[in-house]
């Protein structure tokens, strides 16, 4: 729609400043000719647009033009209300900062949108503290002034000092390169590489941080999602990770599969009368697979390795005794 393009025309100009007509076109996805139509139709609706002449000239906005968020349809409006309903800013220590910019997204919106997209939002909930068993999920709980910290220096692309404390270590002092934040189910993480290797650090692991005035050494442009992927292979692939072969219930399916770092094969299992799946899945060491097939219980079967089905049958073994042997 033309008020949907005019509007991101201003927001360009705004943005970027001076850009000439076929600058505009490529951005609008549109003809120079559309773009000069659509500058006129600003200028006599009273937008401070001019043309600067020159090898460098282009189309400007006046210096302090300033506009709504009039632009923004149901949907979008939706979009950002929902967004800001989700608690991953946590984190990053912006959940202040996001609370008040949802509120100033809400003033600024249409009268005619305000009051429907707020409904709306309302009806919709976005990970929520606990699952459908009231299991609370656990959220990272990151001191503002360390996430202030961590964040500016990712920002500014500065090397950082941290005080982290490892699993199972003593806290001691380093210093990164941070390359990006990430926050998977309410937990914030880290990238960043140190001596240039890659590392990933829990920001609630982070007990202080310090930005230095020193550059980071960081390529300019990063792909976040492919780094995060890139990382987690590497972490379900090393370490003591051992493959266990599964038969199981399939509607605890998705509960071995949830808790296993990852599923090689699956199958029907035909010689199974019940109708189970054989599943071939990878946990990170001896002791998180024998807790998850024990959670399981009777709707499981470790098929191999044998020290597994050793383990778990010594368990249920002195489990069966110490009850057998309470009862009157």
């Amino acid at each position: 729609m033309r008020a949907d393009r005019l509007v991101s025309l201003v927001l360009l100009l705004r943005q970027r400043g001076r850009l000439s007509a076929t600058a505009l076109a490529q951005e609008l996805e549109v003809s120079t000719r559309t773009v000069l139509r659509d500058i006129e139709a600003l200028s006599a609706a009273g937008v401070p647009v001019h043309a600067e002449r020159g090898r460098y000239g282009g189309f400007a906005l006046l210096p302090g033009f300033r506009t709504e968020l009039t632009g923004l349809n149901h949907d979008e409006a939706l979009a950002l209300l929902v967004a800001g309903s989700r608690r991953g800013a946590q984190a990053f220590g912006l959940g202040s900062a996001l609370a008040s910019a949802m509120l100033k997204v809400v003033d600024a919106l249409p009268e005619s949108h305000r009051d429907t997209a707020a409904g709306v939002a309302e009806r919709l909930l976005i990970d929520p503290e606990t699952d459908l068993l009231a299991r609370r999920l656990e959220a990272d709980d990151v001191p503002d002034p360390i996430a202030g910290e961590v964040r500016r220096a990712v920002f500014a692309g500065r090397k950082l000092r941290i005080r982290y404390a490892a699993a199972g270590r003593t806290p001691r002092w380093r210093t990164v390169d941070p390359i990006g934040l990430v926050t998977v189910r309410e937990q914030g993480y880290l990238l960043a590489t140190r001596s240039g290797e890659d590392r990933t650090y829990r920001l609630s692991r982070i007990l202080a941080a310090e930005e230095l005035a020193e550059p980071a050494e960081r390529p300019e442009r990063v792909d976040l999602d492919r780094a995060w992927q890139e990382r987690g292979t590497r972490f379900r692939t090393g370490g003591d990770q051992v493959t266990v072969l599964v038969r199981v219930d399939p509607a605890r399916r998705e509960e071995l599969v949830g808790t296993a770092l990852a599923v090689l094969a699956e199958e029907a299992d035909e010689s199974d009368a019940d109708g189970r799946l054989r599943l071939e899945v990878t946990f990170q060491d001896a002791r998180h697979a024998e807790w998850v097939l024990w959670k399981l219980a009777a709707d499981a079967e470790a098929l191999s390795p044998q020290w597994l089905r050793t383990a778990l049958r010594d368990r249920a073994t002195a489990l069966a005794a110490r009850y057998g042997a309470s009862i009157r």
